[in-house]
C-alpha cells in the first residue's frame, strides 16, 4: 500500500468550532472495504498552525482532498501528539504516542505531510453532531481511496444526509445540476446555520462551484466555494468555511438517503 503523501499550500484557513472531545477510541466504519492529540472540533479546517500541530485541513482550491483508509496489520493505529503537548512531538516514542486510535478501515480526510506522520481529520459515522478530530497520524497506515473517474448523473443524484443538516441534488437546466444544502450547527447561545443553492456542471470527477454557480470556483477566497466527489456509496464534500455562520462548513462524508 503506497502511503497518503499530500502536500498543503498557503491557503485561507478558516476558525474551527469550540467543542472539545477528550480522546477516546472512535467509532470504526465497518460497512466500507475500499483500498491524537487529538482536537475536537466543529470544524475540520484549521485555524492556526503552530509548528509541529494538526489542527486540521487547509481548503486547497488547486487540489481536492484527499480520502484515505486506515490500513494495518495491527488491531489499532494511535494518534500522535502535537508538538504544543510535548515539544518532542511530533515522533516515533512512547511520550508521543495518543490514547486515542483508529482501526483498519475507518475513512479520514488527509492533509499536509510532516514525515513519516500525515495531518488527518475524522468524523465517526455514529456521531450525530457535526463533530471532528484532527491530528498526526502514520503515514504508513494509510491509503489513498480514489473517487469515481467519470461519475454518471444518477450518481450524484438524491438527497445526501450529515451530521447537522443535508444536500439535495437534481437534475437541473442545460445540463447541469441543481444542488440545494441547508447545515446547522448549535452554538453556546445561538444556532449557526449555512445554506447554498446553485447549478453546476461536473468536471470530470468533480462537482465544483461558488456561491450559486454563476462565479467562477476560486476566483475570490470570499466566495462559498463547495468541492464534491464521489468515492465509493459517499458523497464527499468540502467547502471554504464561507458558506455560513460560525462553526459552519459543509465538509464531510455524506451518504444517500433511501
Amino acid at each position: 500500500m503506497m502511503p497518503v503523501v499530500a502536500t498543503v499550500l498557503p491557503l485561507r484557513r478558516i476558525l474551527p468550532g469550540p467543542a472539545q472531545r477528550p480522546a477516546r477510541r472512535i467509532v470504526p466504519w465497518h460497512c466500507l472495504a475500499i483500498p491524537f492529540a487529538i482536537l475536537a472540533a466543529a470544524s475540520p479546517v484549521k485555524a492556526q498552525l503552530a509548528a509541529g500541530d494538526c489542527n486540521g485541513l487547509d481548503f486547497d482550491i488547486g487540489k481536492p482532498v484527499t480520502v484515505a483508509k486506515v490500513v494495518s496489520r495491527t488491531p489499532k493505529i494511535h494518534y500522535v501528539k502535537n508538538a504544543s503537548e510535548n515539544a518532542s512531538c511530533p515522533a516515533e516514542t512512547d511520550a508521543c504516542r495518543s490514547d486515542a486510535y483508529l482501526v483498519p478501515g475507518d475513512l479520514v480526510l488527509a492533509g499536509g505531510l510532516r514525515a513519516p506522520y500525515t495531518c488527518i481529520t475524522y468524523q465517526s459515522p455514529q456521531d450525530t453532531k457535526q463533530i471532528w478530530r484532527n491530528g498526526w497520524f502514520p503515514s504508513a497506515s494509510l491509503a489513498a481511496v480514489a473517487p469515481l473517474r467519470a461519475p454518471r448523473t444518477a450518481d450524484w443524484i438524491g438527497t445526501w444526509s450529515h451530521p447537522g443538516g443535508e444536500i439535495r441534488i437534481e437534475p437541473g437546466d442545460n445540463g447541469k445540476l441543481a444542488i440545494l444544502g441547508f447545515q446547522a450547527y448549535p452554538g453556546t447561545q445561538n444556532e449557526h446555520t449555512g445554506a447554498m443553492q446553485a447549478q453546476a456542471a461536473p468536471a470530470g470527477a468533480v462537482l465544483a462551484f461558488a456561491q450559486d454557480g454563476s462565479k467562477p470556483f476560486g476566483k475570490d477566497e470570499d466566495d462559498c466555494q463547495v468541492r464534491m466527489q464521489r468515492v465509493d456509496a459517499l458523497l464527499i464534500v468540502e467547502d471554504n468555511g464561507s458558506c455560513g455562520g460560525v462553526a459552519i462548513t459543509f465538509t464531510g462524508f455524506y451518504r444517500r438517503k433511501p
